[in-house]
């Protein structure tokens, strides 16, 4: 489990799974999300659930993964354009980390 804050003063925080980001990773849900001025703000996180309501409403399967990251994470109440900044460093860190990895696993092997 991973914390990010969600206001500037530090008076609010919410829990991300390792689940939710897979889930962001896996629909890649950050890619082209920004503009090119790369200001993170409340039309950024309106579009970011317009894209999710919109894979959801066209998923044929099991969307169960967007559902949770939607009641756990993007409609939280803390979340507003501070939270999706804070959570958007925290899936470019998670990735990095996650690279890492695999590069020390091919040089062990």
């Amino acid at each position: 489990m991973y914390t990010i804050q969600t206001n500037a003063s530090g008076t609010r925080s919410m829990e991300i799974s390792e689940a939710n980001l897979q889930t962001i990773q896996k629909y890649s849900l950050f890619q082209h999300l920004i503009d090119s001025n790369g200001i993170v703000d409340e039309m950024v996180l309106d579009k970011l659930k317009l894209n999710i309501r919109s894979l959801i409403a066209s998923a044929e399967g099991n969307c169960k993964d967007l559902l949770d990251l939607c009641i756990d994470v993007i409609y939280h109440n803390n979340m507003k354009a501070f939270g999706l900044h804070q959570l958007i460093l925290l899936y470019i860190k998670w990735e990095k980390e996650l690279e890492e990895q695999k590069e020390t696993t091919t040089e062990a092997e």
